[in-house]
């Protein structure tokens, strides 16, 4: 079966890689154009293209997909199936239509939970107990096609974002090889997704990263949890926003309003949360400094105690 891949981040990385693995032939992989990384204007080329070149594949970085070359290019590659993994744009119509046995995703969620943007941190975010990766065909709506397969795992308490990423990608690129092998069989089933049961999530910013003392203890674990690697939890101590990288619960409870730090020592820096309950956090990262525990942060930098 011959395969374009399509895809840009490590998630989707890890799936080329076990296309390549699997035996398929690959007439190309479409990945996004290399980016300036710095004020050096360095360019940075994508994990998927680092792979596809280390592997002598061609690799093809259009600007603009719906710029008619793209499509007829694609004929030319004549692809049996389409394989698009975090590619960063949605895909035309025309460019769909090109593989006779049409165009499949890996997406980091079961779906049609979290369709959209940023659907692993999201989970995290939410407190999610278990998340997952569905293989689907790609359709004029995001992420709305008929599901193939799905596989499921649960989430740990102090689980990041970066952590699930990297278990997500590995079981993506799993179920991507299985979803292969059957639509080439003849033998993978075609599921209608439920649209009542559909969700849809943003895109994450730094917006999102203070953190909210009124809420529970659990709620900012997961803050901190989802927002980590990026763009990373704060809380203001000293006058300045502070990395939050770690936490950990406490069995105090307390009538001190949301946001009270209760103590600051070997232990780390406790808070009182909206619940009465506090949460001691125990990692972060001054700016411009490396994160550190709180408690080394603490031996340069005194917190006033309330």
């Amino acid at each position: 079966m011959r395969v374009v891949f399509m895809g840009t981040p490590d998630f989707a990385a890890a799936s080329l890689k076990a296309v390549i693995a699997a035996g398929y032939e690959i007439a190309g992989v479409f990945t996004q154009p290399d980016r300036p990384r710095d004020r050096g204007m360095k360019s940075s080329v994508s994990p998927v293209k680092a792979v596809a070149e280390a592997h002598g594949l061609p690799v093809y970085q259009p600007e603009n997909l719906r710029d008619g070359s793209v499509p007829a290019l694609m004929r030319r590659l004549a692809p049996d199936i389409l394989v698009v993994v975090a590619y960063g744009r949605i895909l035309p119509d025309a460019l769909l239509a090109v593989p006779p046995m049409g165009a499949i995703n890996v997406h980091g969620s079961m779906l049609p939970k979290y369709r959209g943007a940023a659907p692993i941190q999201w989970a995290v975010l939410n407190g999610d107990s278990v998340t997952g990766v569905t293989t689907m065909y790609l359709a004029h709506d995001m992420d709305a096609g008929d599901i193939i397969y799905t596989n499921e795992t649960p989430i740990g308490e102090f689980e990041t974002s970066g952590a699930l990423f990297e278990r997500l990608s590995d079981m993506g690129a799993r179920l991507l090889i299985r979803t292969l092998r059957d639509i080439e069989a003849g033998t993978a089933p075609r599921i209608k997704q439920d649209e009542t049961q559909a969700t849809y999530v943003r895109q994450l910013g730094k917006s999102i990263s203070p953190i909210d003392w009124n809420r529970t203890p659990r709620e900012i674990v997961k803050h901190i949890c989802g927002l980590d690697p990026w763009p990373v939890a704060t809380m203001t101590l000293g006058g300045a926003a502070v990395r939050v990288f770690g936490a950990e619960y406490t069995d105090t409870i307390t009538d001190r309003p949301p946001g009270t730090i209760m103590s600051a020592g070997k232990r780390g820096i406790e808070v009182v949360c909206g619940s009465g309950a506090t949460l001691l956090i125990t990692e972060l990262q001054p700016p411009g400094k490396k994160r550190m525990k709180a408690s080394d942060y603490l031996l340069g930098h005194p917190v006033e105690v309330d």
